[in-house]
């Protein structure tokens, strides 16, 4: 009776924890979760070289839990909407796209708001790192097309509001 105690407080305990730990931006293996959205929101204000101001409507994933889930198992989302990753530090960030049903555009921006790099259309559901050759300190994830559709290139700006303050 004692070791099925000792068993029981034991799975209990562990309940809480993630099934896989994974690196910050990439997310764990879940399996097929219900999808709540982060509680964390702001806007994204992308400034396109033309001029125009592009407001995202964001979540915010800014804690190591929130990284790895990312946009997991989300079926859709807005056009003017996405997730911003925030990270401790500024450094060269990897992610891949397991369990992501979307097609996303990433969005590398660096702590001084400058887009330094774009993954367009990742392909969903594959383990393919996808990354960019400069460090950043956030990534905006939109959905795959959206930079085409709307103009938006390596070296436009982003402005927070809400949220992370750029330096």
């Amino acid at each position: 009776m004692k070791r099925l105690s000792s068993t029981l407080l034991l799975l209990l305990a562990l309940s809480g924890c993630p099934a896989t730990a994974a690196k910050p931006g990439g997310p764990a293996d879940a399996g097929t979760e219900e999808v709540r959205p982060l509680s964390q929101r702001g806007i994204a204000r992308v400034l396109a070289a033309d001029g125009r101001e592009l407001p995202v409507e964001v979540e915010i994933a800014s804690n190591d839990r929130d990284r790895a889930r990312g946009l997991m198992f989300r079926k859709s989302m807005p056009e003017m909407a996405g997730m911003i990753f925030v990270f401790p530090e500024e450094g060269y960030q990897s992610f891949w796209m397991r369990n992501t049903y979307l097609p996303l555009d990433m969005l590398f921006i660096a702590a001084d708001g400058a887009v330094v790099g774009i993954v367009e259309n990742a392909e969903p559901l594959t383990t393919t790192p996808r990354a960019v050759d400069a460090e950043s300190k956030l990534v905006l994830e939109v959905n795959g097309g959206w930079c085409s559709r709307n103009g938006v290139r390596r070296g436009d700006k982003v402005r927070l509001e809400g949220m992370y303050r750029l330096e």
